[in-house]
């Protein structure tokens, strides 16, 4: 860092004495000073260990679903390299319903079968059949191998009867399950009500058949997510993960199509989820788990000072390997310990404060960053 740590204070406590004094709201600093200097003068242990959902973590940097973990060795690097926990890839809902529909069109083709046949097992359609059941044989396996809490993934948008495969998954080890809710509506004549309601409907059909925790991660895309938030937290989710990213196709001009795509998230993505985590630290009761645009440890430390219980990767360690999150875990706690923060005083630093109204406090933010883009650019 170019400025001190105790620098930095001092110039947050002035530029919020200067905003109080222009009649601005916004205030960078959250406490006043001289609770802010009693926690940078006193000597602290960079102990990293948390809690999410729940579950004891050694520390609160996740590796957050994806190809990293589609075997129990790839898994076993993450852990070594100091994640606090692992979530598998996802099981699709699609997966799960083209199974069922198959295993049942196999059962109908052989009802009528002869008793003296009933040892010969049919052989079933070979599209993507038992998707489900490899699933769960790696998850078993996975979570027999670890010390971390391996969490299952479950990815859907509709209600029905592949919601239960998550009580197949906590059979077979999972500590908890993140239920990755991808949902473009595209019904124009649905309203923002019944998009709400079959979030909390998804929710509430998975929490009825498991015991474990559930955290439901989404997308920023509601007309009031703050509100979808607390409803989602009040009908029991235990964990929500900000945000999932919609895959947003691109047009190729000389072709004339529509190309679809993956990219990688980038560090600029962090910025959103971080201000709802700013938002939400202390007005709920689920965990934050923060996630997208995490590459470096300054994004790691960026999440948590807005108010994260754990920050997620999955693309810094496609990019650079598993072991990248050792960097990023000993970034943190070198950045910790040289501003002598533990991980709790740490966390939520940078968030609203508590008896400042939400919509106020982001108001006044937009309007001092347009100030300080006029300064800047000479608007």
């Amino acid at each position: 860092m170019s400025v001190e740590f105790d620098e930095a204070l001092r110039a947050a406590a002035a530029s919020a004495a200067a905003k109080s004094a222009a009649g601005n709201g916004a205030t960078d600093l959250l406490m006043d000073a001289d609770q802010m200097n009693a926690q940078v003068n006193t000597p602290v242990e960079t102990e990293l260990s948390t809690t999410y959902m729940g579950l004891r973590l050694n520390s609160p940097l996740v590796a957050s679903a994806g190809p990293l973990s589609q075997s129990v060795e790839s898994m076993e690097d993450l852990q070594e390299s100091g994640v606090g926990a692992i979530v598998m890839f996802s099981l699709f809902e699609e997966q799960v319903r083209h199974e069922e529909a198959g295993l049942v069109e196999t059962a109908e083709a052989h009802a009528d079968s002869f008793a003296e046949a009933l040892s010969f097992f049919p052989t079933p359609p070979s599209n993507d059949l038992g998707r489900t059941s490899a699933y769960l044989s790696l998850l078993e396996q996975g979570a027999k191998a670890l010390s971390v809490p391996l969490i299952a993934s479950l990815n859907g948008a509709r209600t029905g009867g592949w919601t239960a495969t998550a009580r197949r998954m906590e059979d077979a080890g999972a500590a908890a399950i993140e239920l990755n809710i991808y949902f473009v509506p595209g019904d124009l004549s649905m309203s923002g009500t019944e998009v709400e309601e079959r979030h909390l409907e998804i929710l509430q059909a998975v929490k009825d058949v498991v015991t474990v925790p559930v955290a439901v991660k989404l997308s920023p895309y509601f007309s009031n997510f703050g509100r979808m938030a607390v409803s989602l937290d009040e009908a029991g989710a235990d964990a929500l993960v900000l945000f999932n990213r919609f895959l947003q196709p691109d047009i190729d001009i000389h072709r004339k199509e529509v190309v679809s795509g993956f990219e990688l998230s980038s560090t600029d993505e962090g910025r959103l989820p971080r201000t709802w985590l700013a938002a939400l630290h202390g007005r709920i009761g689920a965990s934050l788990a923060a996630t997208s645009g995490v590459e470096t440890s300054a994004d790691v430390i960026k999440d948590l000072l807005a108010g994260a219980d754990v920050v997620m990767t999955t693309s810094a360690l496609i990019r650079h390997g598993a072991g990248h999150a050792a960097e990023l875990v000993d970034g943190l706690r070198r950045y910790l310990g040289r501003n002598q923060l533990t991980l709790d005083r740490a966390r939520g630093m940078l968030a609203v404060p508590a008896e400042a109204p939400v919509d106020e406090y982001e108001r006044s933010g937009y309007v001092s960053a347009l100030e300080k883009a006029k300064r800047r650019y000479g608007l």
